[in-house]
């Protein structure tokens, strides 16, 4: 058409347009483009081979709409053995697929929300484990509590063990009094923290959780019960908080941490360099957010337990062992995220590390071993027994000594040797048992005795005191001019 109106000749025109002269007098006679000539398909180009089974399919699909393609499909191969094969699977989707776009049930409507500024916070936990972190080089299991602005996306992290009270509290005070603001809520999903307590006949909030976020000044507020969208924001940032923190530990050259605070010192660093890149939607958060007007929580809960004649203590649902001095009085317990700490009279008596989950374990050999020596015939079928094997070392004295002098004799043996790793240094009982164990004559308690006590009295080697030449010092008493 263009090259028509150019010279007027259509030999000249259909040349240049890459046709023959009787196509391009065709559509100058009809005035329309090729692509309008063309008429859209009415008819199946084969058989449809659902056809006969279609009433039925559509007709469960009707009373179960949630059923899959694949599923029904399936069900075809099953029910009507050499009518369909597996190449017909994708003409059945894509008859199902047509199915649900025009007579199939309505979904489920996404309605974008427009964050108000300072409106609430989003707090939510995510496992950082795949990020590889090691701590003195070994794993270290751990999530995040991750908290949000949604209007800005200011976020903030603290290292937490467990999806807890107490790490809610850590994780939610240290993002408000690093702002020094409040918004009006604090959202979070139904998590066991926030919304367990099911005695209103539903899952309302935990008393102890509604007292913290009204004590900073809050409102709680939490999503629909499976509705991960709700808290999307925060949800959204899980990942590229992640990805973020994995670039900046390549970049670093290690993943290795001396310690738990090392690490989190290296979290604040990246996150308050990718908080300055929100820094205008962020100023205009906290121009309407509330000060923080009231002081922190303490990081615990507080529970009054009394000792079992096990010189034991349960707390959520797991056993720990407590000095034997203790049993029958009661004790103080302070639950934190990843601890506990122990107190008897106001008095401090141990720190623990915390367990997780329900009907772990932890027991200290030095609590119980003086009465286990005075009843060794306990310690066969003793339930926390693998407790006392406190490394792989004193496990293997335990099997040759069972080897070597039958179990009854064996038992009482090692009963003898884990008495003296509590009266000495677990260590050099440690590392004397390893000695004997490689010569393959491990028999008694008072092979390893004999062996640490004549260490013991090795006195260390006198080191002569070097002597030391000041003499060049001298040099500087003297003046510039005399020096040259």
């Amino acid at each position: 058409m263009k090259e028509i109106r150019k010279s007027g000749n259509v030999g000249q025109a259909a040349v240049r347009s890459g046709m023959s002269r009787t196509t391009a007098t065709k559509y100058l006679k009809l005035g329309k483009l090729p692509s309008e000539l063309k008429s859209p398909r009415t008819w199946r180009t084969r058989p449809d081979p659902f056809e006969e089974e279609w009433p039925q399919i559509e007709q469960r699909l009707r009373d179960a709409p949630e059923l899959e393609a694949k599923a029904l499909f399936e069900d075809l191969l099953e029910r009507y053995p050499g009518r369909y094969h597996p190449g017909h699977l994708r003409t059945f989707q894509r008859r199902l697929k047509q199915w649900r776009a025009s007579e199939g049930p309505d979904r489920y409507v996404f309605f974008p929300q427009e964050h108000r500024a300072g409106e609430a916070f989003q707090t939510d936990f995510t496992w950082a484990t795949k990020l590889g972190v090691t701590i003195g080089a070994e794993p270290f299991a751990h999530m995040l509590c991750h908290v949000v602005l949604p209007y800005s996306n200011w976020e903030w992290v603290t290292v937490c063990r467990s999806e807890s009270l107490a790490a809610l509290k850590r994780g939610v005070q240290e993002a408000v009094f690093r702002l020094g603001r409040v918004p009006e809520y604090h959202q979070t999903d139904n998590s066991g923290a926030a919304t367990h307590n099911l005695t209103s006949g539903k899952r309302a909030f935990n008393d102890d959780y509604v007292e913290f976020i009204h004590h900073l000044g809050m409102e709680p507020r939490t999503i629909a019960v499976g509705k991960k969208n709700q808290n999307g924001d925060v949800e959204a940032l899980h990942g590229a908080l992640k990805r973020r923190l994995k670039q900046h530990l390549i970049l670093r050259g290690s993943s290795d941490f001396a310690n738990v605070e090392e690490y989190e010192a290296f979290l604040a660093q990246i996150l308050e360099k990718a908080n300055r890149l929100r820094k205008k939607r962020f100023t205009e958060e906290l121009a309407v957010m509330r000060p923080v007007t009231s002081d922190r929580v303490p990081e615990f809960t507080e529970i009054d337990i009394r000792v079992t004649a096990r010189s034991t203590i349960h707390v959520k649902h797991n056993a720990y062992s407590v000095p034997s001095r203790l049993i029958g009085e009661m004790v103080r317990v302070r639950i934190y995220d990843d601890r506990i700490e122990i107190y008897h009279a106001g008095q401090h008596e141990m720190t623990v590390e915390r367990l997780l989950g329900r009907g772990g374990h932890r027991i200290n050999y030095r609590h119980v071993i003086w009465s286990l020596v005075r009843k060794p015939g306990a310690f066969r079928l003793f339930k926390y027994r693998e407790d006392l094997f406190p490394s792989l070392t004193f496990r293997r004295a335990y099997d040759a000594l069972c080897k070597k002098q039958g179990d009854r004799r064996g038992s009482l043996e090692y009963l003898r040797i884990l008495h003296l790793a509590a009266s000495t240094t677990e260590s050099e009982v440690e590392a004397a048992v390893e000695l004997v164990l490689e010569d393959g004559k491990l028999s008694s308690m008072e092979q390893i005795k004999a062996l640490v006590d004549s260490c013991s009295s090795l006195e260390p080697p006198k080191i002569a005191p070097p002597s030391v030449d000041l003499s060049c010092y001298d040099a500087l008493l003297h003046s510039p001019q005399e020096v040259a």
